[in-house]
């Protein structure tokens, strides 16, 4: 079996802040923790920042915001060192289709889908059959987006988009998510205490952003609330399902699969050069909605698939730019890690600790420390 401790969220970090109600933090728990947030999370004194609240709250009462809400919404609040660098240190990559699978799809993450499927079972299926989504897809984006609830976010959502508002980078879109926060506090939804999120606002089970809640959140409990915050996530998924419905998903209509492993009739797509081909369906163009990208959608697709109980995907991608297998990749981070060189995990995709690993290791040789994976390197492990 695979192991992995790298539990990402694979909506932000992979397209920055393209998805419309999903997203996360990029590597998951990387805002905090069970104690608390990060220390760089927690508000400090900022003049300019207080400056630009006070003309905020005018426009804000403008729109309909309360000041009894205004007080409430940004007691304790304040701004975040910790999100703006965050915002501005976002690593543009793309990873292949293989390395998004090996996380998306890893078998850590496929057993602990079908055990939250099994868990949820009967809600999932009501959800199914009011939304007509499937319901191991409502569960896959689950699994993505905060893996199976256990992932949510605990920066206050109120700080995180004023921060983000006041810095100006993208200013006018989260002045946006900040008015679009502060109406679900006095819609009454949830407080201001228990209003977190990720880092750049994302919220609850599957990381809705302010104004997707809004359009789209739903209450499938029938308290009155519309809580994609709590430990019950039903109201969180129920959204998810009403979100992919209202942007046009097809009761009955598989997203696709992989050409010649049970694909249905659809348009063929091949997203790594040399890698699997698969069948797409326009359910699969819905679940892009969510988040407008080929490998965010093959890994939903995917993962649900094996939620459901199919195995995993027949056809073989090519070698890396260094030549490289997931086999030889696997190797080689299993024999650094048994030389003490950990990569923090073995599952074949060469992130930022096995890179670090790499240069310590070939520090201790006497070499350059590149960071880069090679066959040379795996030869000399042994």
């Amino acid at each position: 079996m695979t192991v992995s401790r790298r539990h990402f969220t694979l909506g932000f970090a992979a397209l920055g802040l393209s998805a419309c109600a999903g997203g996360g933090t990029g590597v998951v728990g990387a805002s905090g923790s069970a104690s608390g947030p990060a220390a760089d999370m927690r508000p400090v004194a900022n003049a300019g920042y207080d400056a630009w609240v006070a003309s905020f709250k005018g426009r804000a009462a403008a729109q309909g915001i309360s000041d009894s809400t205004l007080r409430s919404g940004f007691s304790g609040a304040g701004f975040l060192p910790g999100v703006v660098d965050r915002d501005r240190n976002q690593t543009e990559f793309t990873r292949t289709l293989e390395d998004y699978l090996n996380i998306a799809a890893s078998d850590e993450r496929v057993s602990k889908g079908r055990a939250a499927f099994a868990r949820h079972r009967g809600t999932l299926n009501a959800i199914e059959g009011r939304y007509g989504v499937a319901a191991e897809v409502v569960c896959a984006v689950w699994g993505l987006e905060s893996y199976y609830g256990e992932r949510r976010g605990d920066v206050p959502v109120v700080s995180s988009t004023s921060t983000l508002a006041f810095d100006g980078r993208r200013g006018v879109f989260f002045e946006k998510q900040l008015i679009a926060a502060l109406k679900i506090l006095q819609n009454g939804d949830i407080s201001a205490s228990k209003m977190t999120g990720s880092w750049a606002g994302a919220m609850g089970h599957t990381q809705f952003i302010p104004t997707s809640y809004q359009a789209f959140a739903v209450d499938f409990t029938g308290d009155g609330r519309r809580d994609i915050w709590s430990d019950d996530p039903s109201d969180a998924l129920a959204s998810t399902a009403a979100y992919l419905a209202k942007n046009g998903w097809t009761r009955g209509v598989k997203w696709g699969g992989e050409v010649g492993n049970g694909a249905p009739a659809g348009s063929p797509l091949t997203p790594q050069a040399g890698g699997p081909t698969f069948n797409v369906t326009s359910n699969f163009r819905v679940i892009k909605r969510y988040n407008n990208s080929d490998n965010y959608a093959i890994g939903v697709g995917h993962l649900s698939d094996r939620i459901a109980g199919a195995g995993p995907i027949r056809g073989s991608f090519p070698p890396d730019k260094y030549g490289m297998s997931k086999a030889d990749r696997v190797a080689l981070q299993s024999k650094l890690t048994a030389r003490g060189f950990d990569t923090d995990g073995t599952d074949g995709v060469i992130g930022p600790a096995s890179r670090k690993a790499i240069s310590a290791y070939q520090s201790s040789l006497g070499m350059a420390a590149t960071g880069e994976p090679s066959m040379e390197l795996l030869r000399r492990l042994g």
